[in-house]
Parts: C-alpha cells; sequence; structure tokens
C-alpha cells in the first residue's frame, strides 16, 4: 500500500512539473508573442510616422513653394503696376508740358497778330488821311472821265479790294492783302473784257491759276485770274468792251477755299487800284 501511494505521489509531482513545465512554456510563447507583436506595431508606428513625416514635409515644401511662387507673382504685378504707373505718370507730365508750351506759343502768336494787326491799324490810319483826298479827287474822275470799266462778270462780291488793310484767307489760315476783288459764279460762266484793249498775256499764275492780263488805254490793265479757260481769245487779240474772254474756274491757289469765282484786279501805271473805283 506504502509503496503504491509513494508511486502516486511521485507520478502525481511528475504530473504537476510537466504541467508546471508546459504552463511554463505557453507563458513564455505568449510573452515572445505579445513582444513580437509589440516590437511589429513599433515597427509599423515608424513607418507609418516616417510616411506622414515624409508627406507632411512634402506638402509643407509644396506649400511653401507656391505660397513663393504666389509672392513672386504679386511682387511681380506691383512692379509692373508701378512700371504703368510711372510711364502714365511720365506721359501725362510730357503732355503737360507740350499743353503750356502750346499755350505759350498761342499766346506769343496771337500777341504778334495783335502787334501786326495793330501796326497795319496805325499804318491805315496815317494812310487813310493821305489817300482819302486822292480818292475823293478819283470819285469825281471816275463821274466825269469817259474811262469807264464795265463789271467782267455778274455775281456777289465776297472779298473786296485791300491793300492797305488785312484780309482773313480762309485757303491760307492767315491775314494778308487782296490786290483786288473777288466775284462770285457759277463754273463755266462767261468771263468779258472790262474794257476795249488788247490781250497782253494769257499765262498760269503759279498763286491766281489761269489769267489773262488786258492791256488798255492811258495805262490801265486788267488782269482776269482763276480761270477755268481762255478758248475764245489768244494774245495780241484786240478785244472790244463786252466781248467773252474766258469762263469762270477755280484754279487759284490762294483762293481755293473761296469756291468758283473770278478774282479781278487793275492797274493803272504799273500800280494796283481799286476796281470799285471804275466800274460801273
Amino acid at each position: 500500500m506504502k509503496e503504491n501511494e509513494e508511486k502516486n505521489k511521485v507520478s502525481n509531482r511528475k504530473g504537476w512539473s510537466i504541467f508546471g513545465f508546459l504552463i511554463s512554456i505557453l507563458l513564455l510563447t505568449i510573452a515572445i508573442i505579445l513582444s513580437m507583436n509589440e516590437e511589429k506595431a513599433t515597427r509599423e508606428a515608424k513607418i507609418s510616422d516616417r510616411i506622414i513625416n515624409s508627406e507632411v514635409k512634402e506638402s509643407i515644401e509644396q506649400t511653401s513653394s507656391e505660397l513663393s511662387k504666389t509672392v513672386n507673382q504679386v511682387k511681380s504685378i506691383n512692379n509692373i503696376e508701378n512700371e504703368v504707373n510711372n510711364e502714365t505718370n511720365t506721359i501725362n507730365q510730357i503732355s503737360n508740358d507740350k499743353q503750356e508750351d502750346q499755350n505759350k506759343d498761342n499766346q506769343i502768336a496771337n500777341e504778334q497778330i495783335n502787334q501786326i494787326v495793330e501796326n497795319k491799324i496805325n499804318e491805315n490810319v496815317q494812310a487813310n488821311e493821305i489817300i482819302q483826298p486822292a480818292q475823293k479827287d478819283e470819285n469825281i474822275n471816275k463821274e466825269t472821265s469817259n474811262e469807264q470799266f464795265i463789271m467782267p462778270v455778274e455775281g456777289e462780291i465776297s472779298s473786296g479790294y485791300s491793300i492797305d488793310n488785312l484780309q482773313y484767307s480762309n485757303t491760307l489760315q492767315e491775314w494778308i492783302t487782296h490786290r483786288g476783288i473777288d466775284i462770285k459764279a457759277d463754273k463755266t460762266t462767261v468771263v468779258k473784257a472790262s474794257k476795249s484793249g488788247t490781250i497782253k498775256y494769257i499765262k498760269e499764275d503759279p498763286r491766281y491759276g489761269l489769267s489773262i492780263t488786258i492791256e488798255h488805254s492811258d495805262g490801265f490793265q486788267t488782269i482776269y485770274s482763276s480761270l477755268l479757260s481762255s478758248e475764245f481769245v489768244k494774245e495780241g487779240d484786240k478785244v472790244e468792251q463786252g466781248q467773252s474772254i474766258g469762263t469762270v474756274g477755280n484754279s487759284a491757289v490762294f483762293e481755293s477755299a473761296e469756291g468758283s469765282h473770278l478774282h479781278f484786279e487793275m492797274l493803272k501805271d504799273g500800280e494796283y487800284i481799286n476796281p470799285d473805283i471804275y466800274l460801273k
């Protein structure tokens, strides 16, 4: 009996020892597995942190680069705006300077014109004091003399004789003297000899276009300018008062803005005279 009990005890001890050994192995295995899992989790966490940090860093760098580009673009736009503003200011300044210069030039020109007009007025006042008695004598001669001239063409006198006073020329855009009278008439209207005489010249005048000059008695000459044609006469022909000598045109370069008209001048002994005194 004792032997059996001893055997049972030994057998029980062995069983518990094996059980304890197995438990130890189990616990060790569990500990190893937990340790491996923990190490794996740590590695994965580190890898994840690296990935996240890399992505965050890349994102930060990209964002920083984009911000830098945006800042540079803003700076570039600001620089362009500043340059445009500077150019605009420069252009405005130049324009203002030119306007000031133009105003000064206009003021000087107006002063010069006013001075010229004033001088001419003073000259005319002095000249009229001398000329008026002579004009009275001419008017008397007009009534008593047989040297009467007829109107070379019927029409309105648009510009009168003005050898001593300035007239404004629409063609030249300036103040000038006028050595004859301008008689408005339709183009191709027939022009007649103002008095009997001889055709002295038929020529193209550089200022007054196609012109005919008739020489009369007692030192008189008449000039018919701005003609369209001179088909009725030739140089050297004798003409009678009222005879057709040409047609009205607008060939006078100096009076092209006046339209079709006859520019008519008279001379006595080589001096220009007022046709109104002699025309009837």
